[in-house]
């Protein structure tokens, strides 16, 4: 059986909240609710047709997101 959970890291650039999965994909929004729903799509569309099994991911996977948040004192 695959890995289950897929992990994502989010933090802010310069212009957009950025979005990093170590094994997948990459992606961004202008907001924090945009970037969840940027993953959940870019997930499901990288996803499609392949063969989870030779991915190393299980069927039931689920994502899990860390974001960092910056506590530099301007």
């Amino acid at each position: 059986m695959g890995r289950r959970i897929i992990q994502f890291r989010v933090y802010r650039g310069e212009e957009y909240y950025v979005a990093e999965c170590i094994d997948l994909i990459v992606t961004q929004g202008k907001t924090l609710d945009e970037v969840v729903e940027n993953i959940r799509e870019a997930v499901e569309l990288h996803l499609e047709g392949e063969d989870l099994e030779e991915l190393g991911i299980s069927p039931h996977y689920a994502v899990l997101i860390n974001m960092e948040l910056d506590y530099a004192k301007a």
